[in-house]
């Protein structure tokens, strides 16, 4: 391997760019994902049943395109990707108000919607190609913590623009997305990645990547990684979807607690989830045994849900349960995510990182895909049932990690190599080899 190893306290070259980079598209982002169908019913003048059709259907074409995606960064790389995704995203928002017909409008929503799916396997895939080590789960965290800024700015911002220009302003909403995508771009085009030099001299030897996506499937160690995190994107999908629906079905609580929890979790995220994840890291704990905590901490929450959905005190008592439940429920997020993602991308072989991350990936879109149905049916029947399956997936989740532990290479389990005692105790799990496909 390399000597690039990175430690906690080791900057990536353009490192600053990266981070300024993310925290401007977050922006971008914030501008329209919480008015997404207004958003687009406005800019285009078409109705919201033929724009909320056309989302669907272009987010489901996504989701196919990720494992496209996941061969370009493997082939490609990581960076020279992203790049392109950033330059589509521009110009589709740049050409989002000049398509006011149906077929103008599906044709730029299919290129953009390609491209937002893809971005989290591709800026996942440039962590581990600019990062080693504990610095990747310190770029984890503060990746997290800039998006959970941005996007609160953006969503601030586009209420701003709108208050002075109305609807109207929604068209200089998507040119604003378009620069903040190509100012992105332009930024993160100055990180310059580093590579194992082990494992870039096997791919030149062979010419190509060493193998395609059968030795992901062959990889059971990180199958199991994958299910895991399946279990626990369900329990981030609960404060979206679940979590408003409980409020003024079970709890019959006003709208306003929604919004009240939400603006906790962001402030939370955005203000103290680098100091957390920098406490987890200085811990000396295990990726695995974070990442396992942190899926504890959702099951306790979900735990408190039940007992207040139980007890269902007045409406003060309600209100301090309830914010104290969702402070615990971002703890755990702010535990789980940097190590959970440290732990996918160091997982992965760096040859096929790509191919390995968007295998990943896809158990938040699924999850995604899958709550709301989910929720929605267990909800139902009774108010507490989704919170003890969310319970039951989380603790799956957490022992899941224990047990894989041993399996996955010591290079992912540990932010930093192990003391040569305790080697034996994570030994790297052997590799499937397999031609390419």
């Amino acid at each position: 391997m390399s000597t690039a190893k990175g430690s906690a306290g080791a900057r990536v070259a353009g490192e600053r760019s990266l981070l300024v980079g993310v925290g401007i598209s977050a922006v971008g982002i914030g501008m329209y994902v919480p008015f997404s169908l207004v958003f687009f019913h406005h800019v285009t003048g078409l109705s919201f049943t033929m724009v909320g059709l056309v989302m669907t259907v272009t987010g489901v074409a996504g989701l196919a395109f990720m494992p496209l995606a996941g061969t370009a960064v493997d082939r490609f790389g990581a960076k020279k990707v992203n790049l392109v995704l950033y330059a589509i995203r521009a110009l589709g928002f740049a050409l989002y108000p000049f398509a006011g017909s149906l077929p103008a409008f599906a044709a730029v929503s299919l290129v953009t919607a390609l491209a937002d799916r893809s971005f989290s396997v591709v800026q996942q895939s440039l962590i581990g190609e600019v990062a080693r080590g504990a610095a990747r789960d310190r770029l984890q965290a503060s990746i997290r913590a800039l998006q959970n800024a941005g996007m609160g700015a953006g969503a601030l911002l586009v209420s701003g623009v709108l208050a002075m220009w109305g609807t109207g302003g929604f068209t200089y909403t998507a040119w604003g997305n378009a620069l903040a995508f190509a100012l992105a771009g332009l930024l993160v085009s100055r990180v310059r990645p580093v590579r194992d030099t082990d494992a870039t001299a096997a791919a030149g030897s062979a010419g190509r990547a060493p193998a395609g996506y059968r030795m992901v499937l062959r990889d059971r160690p990180f199958l199991g990684l994958t299910a895991a995190n399946f279990l626990t994107a369900l329990g981030y999908s609960a404060l979206s979807v679940l979590f408003p629906l409980y409020l003024s079905t079970w709890l019959m609580a006003p709208d306003s607690l929604t919004g009240a929890a939400f603006t906790v979790n962001t402030v939370l995220c955005a203000g103290v989830g680098v100091l957390v994840a920098g406490r987890v890291r200085r811990s000396g704990a295990r990726r695995t045994r974070s990442a396992a905590l942190g899926a504890l901490l959702f099951a306790a929450a979900f735990v408190g849900q039940i007992v207040l959905g139980t007890l269902r005190p007045g409406q003060t008592a309600t209100l301090v349960v309830l914010l104290a439940i969702v402070v615990v429920y971002t703890l755990g997020e702010l535990v789980h995510s940097p190590s959970g993602g440290a732990l996918s991308v160091s997982a992965a072989p760096e040859a096929v990182r790509g191919r390995y991350l968007a295998t990943y990936q896809l158990s938040y879109s699924l999850a995604g895909a899958l709550a709301p149905s989910l929720f929605t049916a267990l909800l139902a029947v009774d108010g507490r049932l989704p919170w003890a399956v969310l319970t039951v997936t989380a603790l799956g989740a957490a022992l899941a990690l224990l047990r894989l532990e041993r399996h996955l290479p010591a290079e992912a389990v540990y932010a930093e190599p192990p003391a040569p005692v305790a080697a034996s105790d994570a030994a790297p799990a052997p590799r499937p080899s397999v031609p390419a496909v």
